[in-house]
């Protein structure tokens, strides 16, 4: 399964960290997804990295703002958040998917990523 940490309240323009982390295998041929769901709509993809072919992916409303990477291990992956908008305010879930690419975002969708984290809040507000 996977276990996510981070998150938390932040002012607008602030910055936060989420991890994801593997917990009984590794992330070896697997792209790794966040997704976020605001309250009253739908969850939407924000970004992607597979280490299957080293591609990313990022949401447009996201791009140049967040960062994903991996760690060192092949079992963690972080988001790196900044310059934090209200709109970004959700619950966070990254999840596995097995031999995905996330070249173009084409695959990037939640129903091809199986086992997911258990969310984490993130509020940003002043």
């Amino acid at each position: 399964h996977l276990v996510q940490s981070g998150g938390g309240l932040v002012q607008p323009g602030g910055s936060l960290n989420l991890s994801c982390a593997a917990s009984g295998f590794t992330f070896d041929y697997r792209a790794i997804g966040w997704f976020r769901q605001a309250p009253g709509k739908e969850r939407e993809e924000v970004s992607c990295i597979s280490n299957m072919d080293d591609s990313e992916f990022y949401s447009e409303s996201v791009k140049g703002r967040f960062i994903i990477s991996r760690g060192d291990a092949s079992n963690t992956v972080f988001l790196q958040m900044s310059g934090l908008k209200p709109e970004d305010t959700g619950i966070y879930y990254c999840a596995a998917g097995v031999r995905l690419t996330c070249s173009g975002g084409r695959w990037f969708k939640a129903n091809y990523f199986g086992t997911w984290g258990q969310g984490t809040q993130v509020t940003v507000s002043s």
